[in-house]
């Protein structure tokens, strides 16, 4: 069963009346086609009213629905199943928040790699909520080491409420972790693509957020923290998220806007959580144009390219 959110109600209401009409149509012999032609028509202009003026909080509130894809889903979808995961650090532990592996993309091997949330409460705390420890951040740069060995394009899918906060992860050195990805994913000889699906939340997401390009969904956001800790630190407390959310400039739009990502990738109405397969389509679309745009330079000019990206990102003139 499909979850709405508060501001979706609208659209709910529209849908049962759309199929309690085709209910009533089939079993009578009343013809309710111009009814149901009605409903869908309004639902249609209900829908692009909502989502054509989202607020920063909506967004946030869609990055994180239920419904929506994950890692995985991106690429067992991109690759038909042909993907192999690989596991381990080799040296702590294998971290389920973080997947990666090898896969077959458009005939080429591709070195995805991303975090896993969990689509069911069992799931989630298999996962730990998409929150990766240090040894997930060691195993995504192995990872990477190993797509640059063997020459293979890498693109990493975001969605984090950021890096775990555990003592045991802090014990382990998260901040050294993400740290020398940072360091490593900028001086990388092969192409690098980063693509923020969900909630793309402080360190957590920086952690595999530095490639050539870093592109967000339209329903995503980027930010070094969320909009409830921002509220607790400057109100003491989570009721003024809504403002937070407006003031961090954290929607795609925000973030292309600033010059911090590369572009954004359009979702179908009324967004990915509704239509997977075409937010699926539109990722694939952009990865295949990218990735043969990347080939063509020399990895020497890619990595300067990055750096110089990098190095304008965050200055306020």
């Amino acid at each position: 069963m499909a979850t709405y959110l508060d501001f979706e109600e609208p659209l709910k209401e529209l849908e049962d009346q759309i199929a309690q009409t085709t209910e009533i149509g089939a079993n009578t012999e009343v013809d309710m086609t111009d009814k149901i032609k009605e409903l869908e028509s309004k639902l249609s202009k209900k829908t692009k009213e909502i989502f054509g003026s989202l607020t920063p909080w909506q967004r946030v509130q869609l990055s994180r629905h239920p419904d929506r894809p994950y890692t995985l889903a991106y690429i067992d979808s991109l690759t038909n199943g042909e993907f192999q995961e690989l596991h381990g650090d080799r040296n702590v532990k294998d971290d389920k928040a973080m997947v990666g592996g090898f896969g077959l993309f458009e005939g080429q091997t591709v070195m995805f790699i991303g975090q896993q949330k969990g689509v069911n409460t069992k799931m989630r705390q298999f996962r730990n909520f998409g929150m990766p420890n240090p040894e997930g951040y060691r195993k995504a740069l192995r990872l990477m080491k190993l797509a640059e060995k063997f020459e293979k394009p890498i693109v990493t899918f975001i969605d984090t409420p950021g890096a775990f906060p555990g003592l045991e992860a802090e014990e382990r050195g998260q901040g050294e972790a993400i740290a020398r990805n940072i360091y490593e994913m900028m001086r990388l000889k092969v192409p690098v693509i980063c693509i923020i699906i969900g909630e793309g939340a402080s360190g957590g997401a920086l952690g595999i957020g530095v490639g050539d390009r870093v592109v967000m969904l339209e329903n995503t956001w980027y930010s070094v923290i969320s909009p409830e800790s921002c509220s607790s630190i400057l109100w003491r407390s989570w009721e003024y998220k809504e403002q937070a959310a407006e003031a961090l400039k954290l929607t795609s739009k925000d973030m292309k806007k600033l010059g911090i990502v590369d572009s954004v990738i359009k979702e179908p109405l009324p967004g990915a959580h509704r239509d997977h397969e075409a937010a699926f389509n539109a990722v694939k679309k952009y990865l295949k144009k990218e990735l043969a745009e990347l080939a063509k330079l020399k990895p020497e000019a890619r990595i300067q390219a990055r750096i110089n990206a990098f190095s304008k990102r965050g200055v306020w003139k």
